[in-house]
């Protein structure tokens, strides 16, 4: 049998080397050496070769739009949310159409191939939601794109969000999002929840909903999300997402909640470069820290994904389209230092997102769909450690980015030396 593309001498995420054929767009080989001729052979050198990163949780319509009409000077959501406001009467279609494309160039260069993004529903325009499915047809053919429909200024808050919200998913916005600790009122908040999640059940949906995001022990909205998941059958097809007040919360009170979270098969998605950046902004010390509680989770057997949030927008000024980035942070914040728990944060922003996003056609698997990165790092747990290169990526059967791998020469009295970050591990004796 004759391949398209061979990958070969690539070290699994697993740490098995093997060789990778791939015909048209599909994965149909993996082998310790597979003896066939290619159109192409990627010789990956022993680097790590992994599916492609995948991010659940974005806002692609804000993106890139930093210093836009003007820069938050608090760095706190709720001045994010404002200045979100200003940008939305000024830019244009144009302006969301092209920043969320060069975003997406910025995504294929990073091997991340499959974004959720969040699009603002509360404009009557729905000038985003119009951009944004454009770009979703023009970037099909290299990235999955799924967009939720998310009335960012609440969905009783905001006068005409419901019927934005209905006319967005109309369009062909495919999940129901929300944001229950915006409302007015704690209760408004429920009953958004309920409402919005009676909607995806009937339209047979995904939900993704903001749940939570604030210091605020008492916003407890997760709980109602994960009671109408079972209510209304929709588990495994919703996600909350941030949940940082659960940093605050009583400890008895969350001996409650995770169980009800995983009973009710629900994905939890915490934002760690955002999180940590937007929460505890009202604290003096000791000051919180904005990050749900991860291990806790994990340890319930909740799926749980690092999500990238923002990039250069009206809440957060960095940001690289790298989910080995949030990884790192992810990884320091939820202080998951064991060998375990760093792989885990490898997988959380690869396989486990593309579980959550419902992505099953994502993975080193025969059969799967030939997209996957070639990282200049020996193992998974060196690529969170230097957020490395990406040597190749290939979408769909087809090389989409290719960059050389870089070494730093140093001048230095005496001696000449490289910088080499890679650590080489010795030989284990058995």
């Amino acid at each position: 049998m004759n391949f398209d593309i061979i990958v070969r001498n690539g070290t699994l995420p697993d740490g098995r080397v093997a060789d990778i054929g791939i015909s048209g767009e599909t994965i149909r080989a993996i082998e310790p050496k597979i003896e066939a001729q290619a159109g192409r052979t990627i010789d990956a050198s022993g680097n790590l070769v992994s599916a492609p990163f995948v991010d659940p949780h974005f806002h692609m319509d804000a993106t890139l739009s930093y210093g836009l009409p003007r820069i938050n000077a608090s760095g706190t959501l709720l001045e994010g949310i404002a200045l979100w406001g200003e940008l939305k009467q000024v830019m244009t279609f144009e302006d969301v159409r092209d920043r969320a494309l060069a975003y997406c160039d910025w995504a294929v260069s990073m091997g991340l191939l499959a974004i959720r993004t969040h699009v603002d529903t509360c404009d009557d325009r729905l000038l985003g939601v119009e951009a944004l499915l454009e770009v979703k047809k023009t970037v099909a053919p290299y990235i999955d794109l799924q967009l939720v429909a998310f009335p960012q200024d609440g969905f009783y808050r905001s006068p005409t969000a419901r019927e934005n919200t209905i006319r967005a998913l109309d369009k062909g916005v495919e999940i129901v999002g929300g944001i229950p600790h915006f409302e007015r009122t704690m209760e408004d908040g429920r009953r958004s929840v309920t409402e919005l999640c009676e909607i995806a059940a009937e339209r047979s949906l995904m939900v993704d909903m903001h749940c939570d995001e604030t210091d605020d022990p008492h916003s407890r909205h997760v709980e109602q999300l994960a009671y109408e998941t079972q209510r209304l059958g929709l588990q495994g097809r919703a996600a909350g997402s941030h949940l940082t007040s659960m940093h605050s919360m009583d400890n008895y009170y969350v001996s409650k909640l995770l169980p009800l979270i995983a009973e009710a098969d629900l994905s939890v998605i915490p934002n760690p470069l955002i999180n940590i950046m937007l929460q505890g902004r009202h604290d003096t010390f000791p000051k919180r820290r904005g990050l749900t509680r991860v291990k806790e989770m994990l340890a319930m057997g909740i799926r749980v994904g690092w999500g990238q949030d923002c990039v250069l927008d009206p809440w957060y000024s960095l940001g690289t389209a790298d989910m080995l980035d949030v990884a790192f942070m992810g990884l320091h914040v939820a202080q998951m230092s064991s060998p375990a728990e760093m792989a885990r944060c490898f997988d959380m922003v690869t396989t486990t997102n593309a579980a959550i996003m419902g992505l099953d056609h994502l993975g080193l698997e025969i059969g799967k769909r030939a997209s996957l990165v070639v990282l200049d790092a020996g193992n998974a747990i060196e690529a969170v450690r230097l957020r490395p290169e990406r040597l190749c990526v290939i979408s769909r059967g087809k090389v989409v980015a290719e960059r050389a791998r870089q070494q730093t020469r140093l001048s230095l009295a005496g001696r000449p030396a490289t910088v080499q970050r890679r650590h080489i591990t010795p030989p284990q004796k058995t």
